[in-house]
């Protein structure tokens, strides 16, 4: 099970079938990019400069590259994407800045985290790279989504010390009907400076969005996007993409029903003999351990998910649900499950 795996969204596909339809300009300047930009400015509630991406790890990549100088330093969560995930890409894009991992409970920052690098990494020392950002996913590597009181500490101890705010947003549709807000009290209004606006792993082909909270850091951006491969020639279908995903909250419906899912999911596995929950289920992610007898099943069954570590009592799994993940889909899932642990 993964996001990652399902299908591309009928809406979606639609849209680019209809944007293939005769010709218009390229490298975005386009009627289809022209309105995906409005919309998502009508999303955040303000204009925003935003620069549509092909993939997440770009999207990433060329953001903290906009906030951190080349001697600069980013503090990450230890399991962030960015960190573990990415090839080396943030540091590949912005010149040779350090990403430095700080300690946290269910896969989140706190400020207290971030006090503790600043003590190891001070500021002004010529021997240290030099922090200048922070980086949040949301939702974090553990499925957890930060609460709106945790982005604005985070973002006020951050800023108190000169530092940008870089919200990583793969799964941000998940992360904002989880915790039931606004897009914009989830990133601007809560002191976020820039955000990876992830739309593929929710329902898109392959497009992602750079959105741009303060205006001096857009000027540069664009040039980054073409010079790191990323303006494409047939922009169009990046900006069909996001407009039909955006149209009439499809994202939103998306992100929703693939979160009752992993609830779903979550539920079935904690019924299990044997089966427990890693971390606090609030998205459409679910890390967990299951019975061995119930692994083997699955895998036997053609199960495809994430074996996530080995447990004494069973095996560490990390399954997610998607838009298209369907109630049939858990329901098989669980019954093969616990009919293997009900053997055992």
């Amino acid at each position: 099970m993964s996001d990652n795996a399902s299908s591309v969204a009928p809406e979606i596909m639609s849209a680019m079938v209809a944007a293939n339809d005769g010709s218009t300009r390229g490298y975005g300047d386009d009627v289809y990019t022209q309105q995906a930009c409005e919309q998502l400015s009508k999303v955040f509630e303000r204009e925003v400069s935003s620069f549509l991406v092909a993939t997440g790890t770009a999207a990433n990549a060329l953001n903290l590259a906009a906030i951190t100088k080349p001697h600069g330093a980013i503090f990450v969560h230890e399991m962030a994407h960015v960190h573990t995930d990415e090839c080396g890409a943030p540091e590949f894009f912005t010149h040779g800045a350090k990403l430095l991992p700080l300690t946290g409970e269910n896969g989140k920052l706190t400020p207290e985290a971030i006090e503790r690098g600043l003590e190891d990494f001070p500021q002004g020392v010529v021997h240290h790279p030099q922090a200048q950002a922070i980086s949040l996913s949301q939702v974090s590597e553990c499925g957890t989504v930060y609460s709106l009181a945790e982005i604005e500490a985070l973002s006020k101890a951050a800023h108190s010390h000169m530092l940008r705010v870089h919200m990583d947003g793969a799964r941000f549709a998940n992360a904002l009907v989880s915790l039931g807000c606004t897009p914009a009290e989830m990133t601007w209004k809560a002191g976020v400076d820039v955000l990876s606006f992830g739309a593929t792993k929710n329902g898109a082909m392959g497009v992602e969005a750079l959105i741009v909270f303060d205006e001096a850091l857009a000027v540069d951006l664009q040039f980054m996007r073409k010079r790191s491969g990323q303006l494409l020639s047939k922009g169009r279908f990046l900006g069909a993409q996001m407009g039909a995903y955006l149209k009439d909250g499809l994202w939103l419906d998306m992100a929703s029903h693939a979160n009752k899912m992993a609830a779903l999911l979550a539920e079935g596995i904690e019924s299990l003999p044997g089966g427990r929950l890693r971390f606090p289920v609030q998205a459409n992610q679910i890390f967990a351990v299951i019975p061995k007898p119930a692994h083997k099943a699955l895998m036997t069954a053609g199960a495809g998910y994430y074996p996530w570590g080995h447990e004494p009592d069973g095996v560490s799994v990390r399954l997610v649900t998607s838009f298209n993940t369907s109630k049939e889909d858990v329901a098989e899932f669980l019954a093969i499950a616990t009919d293997a642990a009900a053997a055992a």
